[in-house]
């Protein structure tokens, strides 16, 4: 009997990889329903080729757009975020994979998690923004949560079996995330005010899209894996620790009080972590390099610099601080982020810009989901305005 999915965000990076393994198991695996937003013709293709029953965009232009190019087909084309949250709650679907980018992937996620799916959460702003409201859906409604993120699937995996969140009681001393430390681990300090977007993207490791790939330059995807950690394993913010593994070969580690330290290894390819929550408990082939330990020789590890990086030294404060302090950061974080690469403030403004909003908005309340959302809309103003300002300074 094949598994039934709906693919939030099917154009992106980790889209285009969950096809590429399910295309693999067709006896395994159905796509019921495939969503995209800007790149149409990229989401027809991919209608074309797994035949699902919807395809969801935004807007109805788009939406209209790709009606076009799969006429004679038979996907039904929907728009809109109510349409998302349709596919993502059809009774037919047993997994969503959770992957639009950024604040817009909330809802839909949370309309799985009250559908009691299985959720393959990739989008980390549903857990940095709303964690402890999107975890309390998944346990009152009897939905399955795992991990896509390599750093929070590895923690998974190295967790004992049958873990219910707390780690005391299962011998938990910390988790240890890597990181590999960007483009500019050992970039000279006094030359980082000359970084470019296009110096930026550039990931060592890691095929990613632009704004995740300045994320990791920056580190602040790791703070945002950090405040995912949090209410992932229900952990307290001084049993998460991050480390700086410039390989990506070890993905993260769980020690337990006995002192021993278990690890997820693997080449750094999205499709491991994909494949495991895909099949999960089984184990499915994912087109996946083996891994050479010998041909690689060494393993390094060194404690991030938070001179270099000052953006995790954020997320910990924001984690810190509780309430909507997270929603805050990230949605500063996406504004800020989009000036950068659009060349309106320079690299070291990000960080800046920052600490600017989360003191500016100190206090906000985080009773709901309502306010979170109001959060993150006075964050994007906030960091609006800064940009702003940083430009007429610049001017």
């Amino acid at each position: 009997m094949r598994h039934n999915l709906t693919v939030l965000g099917a154009t992106g990076t980790i889209g285009v990889n969950t096809l590429d393994v399910v295309s693999r198991h067709p006896d395994k695996f159905r796509v019921i329903a495939l969503t995209g937003q800007n790149q149409i013709d990229k989401l027809a293709q991919q209608c074309r080729q797994f035949h699902p029953r919807y395809a969801v965009v935004l807007d109805d232009d788009k939406a209209g757009a790709l009606r076009a190019l799969l006429a004679g087909g038979e996907t039904e084309v929907l728009a809109g975020l109510e349409a998302l949250e349709f596919v993502s709650a059809l009774p037919e679907v047993d997994s969503v994979m959770a992957a639009i980018v950024g604040a817009a992937g909330l809802r839909p996620a949370l309309a799985a998690a009250r559908a009691g799916k299985r959720v393959l959460l990739a989008n980390k702003e549903t857990l940095v923004m709303a964690g402890r409201f999107f975890m309390e859906a998944v346990k009152e409604h009897g939905a399955t949560l795992l991990p896509i993120d390599s750093e929070h699937n590895a923690v998974f995996q190295s967790m004992p079996a049958g873990y219910d969140g707390n780690p005391s009681t299962h011998g938990v001393r910390r988790i240890l995330l890597t990181a590999s430390g960007g483009p500019f681990r050992t970039r000279e300090l006094a030359t980082l005010k000359d970084i470019t977007p296009e110096e930026a993207v550039a990931h060592p490791n890691w095929v990613m899209g632009r704004k995740i790939s300045v994320d990791s330059a920056t580190m602040m995807n790791k703070g945002l894996e950090v405040i995912e950690a949090r209410w992932l394993f229900n952990a307290r913010p001084d049993q998460i620790e991050v480390v700086i593994h410039p390989q990506s070969i070890i993905h993260s580690m769980v020690e337990y009080l006995d002192g021993s330290v278990l690890a997820q290894l693997s080449n750094p390819d999205m499709r491991t972590p994909i494949a495991h929550s895909l099949a999960y408990p089984e184990r499915v082939e994912a087109g996946v390099n083996w891994l050479d330990l010998a041909r690689i020789g060494t393993l390094t590890f060194e404690n991030p610099d938070l001179r270099r990086f000052p953006c995790l030294g954020l997320a910990y404060q924001a984690l810190a601080a509780g309430g909507a302090a997270p929603a805050i950061l990230n949605a500063a974080n996406e504004e800020v982020v989009a000036a950068f690469l659009d060349r309106r403030i320079p690299y070291l403004s990000i960080a800046a810009t920052l600490d600017g909003v989360l003191q500016r908005l100190s206090g906000q309340p985080a009773d709901s989901l309502d306010d979170l959302m109001a959060a993150d809309g006075l964050a994007r103003v906030a960091a609006r305005e800064l940009i702003a300002g940083a430009d007429v300074c610049r001017a």
